[in-house]
This record gives structure tokens, sequence and C-alpha cells, in this order.
């Protein structure tokens, strides 16, 4: 029994993990696509400014090229982090079934100890009311 309730207690932290992974994960990519938006403004800022957009000009900003390397750079980390994610929700969900049903093995048993005990006592009972049956007669 102690066994299993050690093993309950691994698969909870375990799972605990894995939802920190989901989380973590979740907040870079959101970190990254808020870069890459900040970027974005600053891309078209800075065309506005020089009043040149297109990226093929010989007189397109360089901070604007940089900017637009870089976003696209963060938005390409940002889909790889998805890939993790998608990989890292899987994990979950397998730990939290492998939880459940490690759970649901010690709650069966629980069960299955009480209504031992149950029978037990109700055996119990009948044999002292079988005696004092007898005793009266």
């Amino acid at each position: 029994m102690k066994s299993r309730e050690s093993l309950i207690r691994l698969k909870k932290f375990q799972v605990d993990e894995k939802r920190r992974q989901v989380t973590q994960i979740e907040s870079m990519i959101a970190e990254f696509e808020r870069m890459a938006g900040e970027l974005e403004d600053q891309i078209k800022a800075e065309q506005k400014r020089v009043g040149i957009s297109d990226v093929t000009h010989f007189a397109y900003p360089t901070f604007a090229k940089a900017a637009a390397q870089r976003r696209d750079n963060l938005r390409n980390s940002a889909n790889e982090l998805a890939e993790q994610l998608d990989r890292a929700r899987a994990e979950l969900s397998e730990a939290v079934e492998e939880l459940k049903k490690f759970e649901l093995m010690e709650e069966r048993d629980l069960l299955r100890e009480r209504s031992e005990l149950e029978a037990a006592d109700q055996d119990a009972m009948d044999e002292i009311a079988g005696r004092s049956r007898a005793a009266t007669r």
C-alpha cells in the first residue's frame, strides 16, 4: 500500500512538472509573438519615416532589414515552440491518465478494504447477537 502511495505522489509530481513545462512553453510563445509584434511596429514606423516600404529598394533602411530578420527568427522560434507545446501537452495528457489509473486502483483497494472491515464487523456483531440469544434461552 505504501509503495502505491509513493507511486501516486511520484505521478502527481510528474503531472505538475508537465503542467509547468506546458505553461513555460506557452509563456515563451506569447513573449516571442509580443516581441515580433513590436518589431513589426518598429519596421512600419521606420518605413514610414523614410518613405520607402519596398524591401528591394537600394535605400531601404538597414534597421528595418535587421528588424525584419529578427522578427522572422522570432516567428520561426515560436512555430518550433508550438510543435514542442503539442508534444508537451500530449505528454501531460498521458501523465494525467497514468495518475488517474493509479488513483482509481488506490480508491478501489480502499473500498475493498472498507467493505472487508464492514463484513468483519457485521460477522462480529452477528456472533455477539447469536451468543446473546443463546444466553437468553
